[in-house]
C-alpha cells in the first residue's frame, strides 16, 4: 500500500452548540500500531464512530487507502476493509464460535443472506473460519456456544471475527475492557502478533496497555487533538500529564 492507510482532514461534528469533533486531522500509516487516548468525555468513541461510518461528519474528508469514503456507509466501509470491534461485546451468544466466524466471512463474500442453509454446504467458508480459529488456538472451542466461554475468550473471538473481514484498517475499542488481567494478557499477545499488513488504531484508557502496544499515540481532549507523538514523547509531555496521564506514568 502506498500512502496512508487512513487519512482524515478537517473532520468536524456537532450536536447543536456542542462540538464533539473539532477540525481533526489524522493519519494512520500502513502497518501502524497507533493508540488514541484522552480523558473521559474527550470524544474518543465519537471519533471512532465517525471513522467507522456510524455517524456522518458535518465537515471534513476521510480516505481509506486513497479512496474517498466520506459518504460511504458503515457496511460499505467494512467491505472496503475498515473494520472495528466494540467496547461492549457484539457477538451472537446463542451461536457457536464457528458459526460467528463463518457469518463474518460470509458477509465479506456477500453470501451471508443465504447462510440459512446448512453450514455444511459452505465448505470453503468453514475451512477459512477454522484456519482463523486455529491461528488463535480456539479450534477446540469451535463448536461451543459463545455463551459458554469466559468473557476474555469472547473478546478474543471478536478479534477473530474482525479478521474474517480481511481488514486493511482495524479499530479496536478497548479490547480488554472488563477482562481479568490473566486473560487480558492473552488478548494483548494476540494483538501483538497481528499481521503488519493491518493498520491498527486502538482506543484504550489503560496506560500499561497503551505503552506496550503503541508506536505512536494521539491525545484527544474536548474533541480536539491535543498532541501526537511517540510513547516516549507523550510520557514526558506536561500538557498530557495535566489533562490525563498524571505524574505516576513517568515512574
Amino acid at each position: 500500500m502506498s500512502g496512508p492507510a487512513l487519512e482524515i482532514s478537517g473532520l468536524y461534528k456537532s450536536y447543536g452548540a456542542l462540538a464533539v469533533a473539532q477540525n481533526i486531522n489524522f493519519c494512520l500509516q500502513p502497518g501502524a500500531r497507533h493508540a488514541l487516548i484522552g480523558p473521559n468525555g474527550a470524544g474518543k468513541t465519537t471519533f471512532i464512530n465517525l471513522i467507522a461510518g456510524v455517524f456522518k461528519p458535518d465537515k471534513g474528508r476521510m480516505s481509506l487507502a486513497g479512496q474517498d469514503i466520506t459518504r460511504v456507509d458503515q457496511a460499505g466501509r467494512c467491505r472496503l476493509g475498515l473494520v472495528r470491534t466494540f467496547q461492549i461485546s457484539q457477538l451472537f451468544h446463542a451461536l457457536t464460535l464457528l458459526e460467528n466466524v463463518c457469518l463474518s466471512i460470509a458477509e465479506r463474500q456477500g453470501i451471508a443472506g443465504s447462510m440459512f442453509r446448512p453450514f455444511g454446504r459452505y465448505r470453503a467458508v468453514i475451512d477459512e473460519a477454522m484456519v482463523l480459529l486455529e491461528s488463535f488456538k480456539l479450534e477446540q472451542d469451535a463448536l461451543k456456544r459463545v455463551s459458554e466461554l469466559s468473557y476474555g475468550r469472547q473478546r478474543l473471538v471478536e478479534i477473530v471475527i474482525a479478521l474474517g473481514q480481511q481488514p486493511k484498517v482495524l479499530l479496536l475499542d478497548e479490547p480488554a475492557a472488563g477482562v481479568p488481567s490473566t486473560e487480558s494478557r492473552i488478548i494483548l499477545d494476540v494483538i501483538d502478533q497481528l499481521s503488519e499488513s493491518i493498520a491498527i488504531l486502538i482506543i484504550e484508557h489503560d496506560m500499561e496497555i497503551v505503552f506496550r502496544f503503541a508506536r505512536r499515540i494521539t491525545v484527544l481532549v474536548s474533541g480536539k487533538i491535543l498532541t501526537e507523538g511517540s510513547p516516549e514523547q507523550i510520557a514526558v509531555d506536561d500538557r498530557v500529564r495535566s489533562v490525563y496521564l498524571g505524574e505516576s506514568v513517568s515512574g
